[in-house]
């Protein structure tokens, strides 16, 4: 089963660029761990999902891109297509002269309706192009402009037109010292509106990527570069093919991994109690975990730390909480890997905290003005805190 990657603004695009090259290195990679068979039908797999082939055999992503102004776009179709492993399609692109200005609600209000019918049908021949279509993967920053408020709006169409097809939005998290002064803004904007229509939301936070630079990798000079090629090889690690534990012969089809009957973390849950969002969580409580184990070794790695019922909200069974997903193939240069994907609270102080941050701003009325300007009204935002506030409360009611 195939997936359609969307790689929105700057931020989109750089990570999707990195996102696909460490996909097809890692398939092209030697591995002495496994058969030349199980290798074979690993690399099957990964083109299928991720790429198409063209006549003189240069595989061609799965992905669109989308851009306000030419210059990253640009840049990243040369640096696919010079590397001569890969490339983006011809017509796959869309971009214009003008940025969003850092601007959630120019994005959203202005350059989505404007250019809806265009991005939309480009999104749609690349499916099309699918013979067994499986969803979307969105690939968007929070912080900006372009990648935020056109990636919420995408979304809200991606979800109208392909209501059965699963939407899944990798989040690039700002850093909590700013990049830019309305991020808190763009962000719980962003949240809320992603929360109402896509189905998962994989967060990744640059703070966290950069210390994996600076103290795993001893980088000195920490480049957004850098930091794109961890998160590549995170969600690489994440998405290459794996066996399931129900089938340990054939690769897993469905490559976002997610079944459709997983509810967002407000259906099912006890009634909101009065606790205050400021207690300190004793330990990181799940809905649910996800191993996957990459490598040497694999078949004798011990999870069953995973199974303590301690770990996860007192109405779900481990059973129904938690799997693993093996291959003795190894990812990329290692020799063997473990990732975790965890829906958990360790979201609560990361949002409850960029959540008190645009309160704080919005309670003086700073920068409103250039919100509203552009059709986002006041009470766009309150719908906003609420909708967060609340999904802060549950999580910390698990």
């Amino acid at each position: 089963m195939s997936i359609v990657t969307v790689q929105l603004g700057q931020c989109g695009n750089q990570i999707g660029f990195e996102v696909f090259d460490a996909l097809l290195s890692d398939s092209h990679s030697s591995q002495g761990l496994c058969s030349m068979r199980e290798n074979e039908a690993y690399q099957a797999s990964c083109k299928e999902r991720f790429f198409s082939e063209e006549e003189n055999g240069v595989p061609i992503a799965r992905a669109v891109l989308v851009d306000m102004e030419p210059k990253v776009i640009n840049q990243t179709l040369s640096k696919a297509a010079q590397s001569g492993q890969w490339k983006y399609g011809q017509h796959a692109c869309f971009c214009q002269k003008q940025g969003s200005g850092n601007n959630w609600a120019y994005g959203y209000s202005v350059h989505g309706p404007r250019h809806e019918e265009s991005i939309m049908n480009i999104i749609r021949k690349e499916v099309e192009k699918c013979d067994s279509f499986s969803g979307f993967f969105i690939i968007m920053s929070m912080a900006g402009g372009t990648g935020s408020g056109l990636g919420a709006f995408v979304t809200q169409n991606l979800e109208d037109q392909y209501s059965n097809s699963l939407k899944m939005n990798q989040i690039i998290w700002p850093y909590g010292t700013g990049e830019v002064i309305v991020q808190n803004y763009n962000s719980i904007l962003t949240l809320s509106h992603l929360y109402r229509s896509s189905d998962a939301l994989l967060l990744h936070e640059n703070d966290a990527i950069h210390k994996i630079c600076a103290k795993l990798m001893n980088i000195k000079q920490i480049s957004f570069s850098d930091i794109n090629q961890v998160l590549a090889h995170q969600l690489g690690s994440v998405f290459q093919p794996t066996y399931s534990a129900e089938s340990s012969f054939h690769y897993r089809r469905n490559p976002l991994g997610i079944d459709r009957h997983v509810w967002p973390p407000l259906s099912g849950l006890p009634p909101l109690s009065k606790m205050s969002l400021n207690k300190d969580l004793h330990f990181n409580t799940s809905i649910a975990n996800l191993v996957i184990l990459r490598g040497k070794d694999v078949q004798s790695a011990d999870v069953e730390g995973f199974k303590d019922p301690a770990l996860y909200t007192s109405w779900l069974k481990p059973v129904n909480a938690f799997n693993v997903w093996k291959t003795q193939r190894a990812f990329s240069k290692y020799e063997k890997s473990a990732v975790l994907v965890s829906n958990s609270q360790f979201l609560v102080k990361p949002l409850d905290m960029i959540v008190g941050k645009a309160w704080n701003m919005f309670a003086s009325k700073a920068y409103i003005h250039q919100y509203t300007k552009f059709g986002i009204e006041e009470e766009d935002f309150l719908d906003s805190f609420t909708s967060l506030e609340q999904v802060v409360a549950s999580y910390c009611n698990l």
